[in-house]
Formats: structure tokens, C-alpha cells, sequence
């Protein structure tokens, strides 16, 4: 259970910050451009969507600022899991580890987070041009 959850907290995570990167180049989300009945992207794995926005980012001349990512889950704990996180995650996302940020909170066991049914991710992306980097 604890592995299938960490996986899922990896989907919710990459998905997120899918969203916040193409939010910030104003591009429709992740559902609308990777939709999955389109058999290129049905059953595609979250790293594959992630890689995508970091293309369009750098195609539209901008590099990460930065990121702060905040993900919501009673279990399991990932505060001995955060380094690895964003390791993985910056590389992912062709970043220094110094500009990704990742925090782990419970809902103190309130809600369907709480009680274990749903996990749910949060991040805000600083995106800058190329030219004024």
C-alpha cells in the first residue's frame, strides 16, 4: 500500500506541476492538450506530460525561476522522502535542486485527505524569459 501510494502521490505531483507550468505560459491544461482519448496520449506516463510542458516552455523562450510545491496526503509520510523528490523533480524538469521547493503536510486527519481516500497537490511556478534570465 505504501508503495502504490507514493506512486500515486508521484502522478498527483507530476500532473500538478504539468498544470502550473502551462498555466503560466497561458496554454490550456494538462486534460485539454494531453487528452486521453487521443491513443498518443492514453496510458502515458506523468514523466511524459511533464517532459512535454518543459518542451513548450523552453520552445516559448522561458526557464524555470522556480517552483514551490506543497503536497497534501495523510499517508505515507514523505518528510524522509523529500530530498529524493526533488532530485527527481528537477531533474525532470532540467532545474538546479535550489530553485524547486517541496513540502509535505497532512488535513490532520479531516476530509477524504485526511482519512486516507485522496491525496492533493499544490504549486506555483515562476517561469522567466530566456532573454532577461
Amino acid at each position: 500500500m505504501a508503495l502504490q501510494s507514493l506512486r500515486a502521490q508521484g502522478d498527483v505531483l507530476l500532473h500538478t506541476v504539468t498544470d502550473a507550468i502551462l498555466g503560466a505560459l497561458s496554454l490550456p491544461d494538462i486534460g485539454q492538450l494531453f487528452p486521453d482519448t487521443d491513443p498518443k496520449w492514453k496510458g502515458a506516463r506523468s514523466d511524459i506530460f511533464l517532459k512535454e510542458a518543459v518542451r513548450l516552455m523552453e520552445e516559448k523562450g522561458y526557464v524555470l525561476g522556480n517552483i514551490d510545491c506543497t503536497i497534501i496526503a495523510q499517508k505515507p509520510k514523505l518528510s524522509p522522502h523529500k530530498e529524493n523528490i526533488r532530485a527527481n523533480l528537477s531533474s525532470l524538469l532540467k532545474a538546479e535542486p535550489s530553485v524547486v521547493n517541496i513540502k509535505a503536510k497532512t488535513h490532520e486527519k479531516v476530509d477524504s485527505i485526511g482519512e486516507e481516500r485522496s491525496i492533493a497537490c499544490h504549486a506555483v511556478v515562476m517561469l522567466i524569459r530566456k532573454d532577461l534570465s
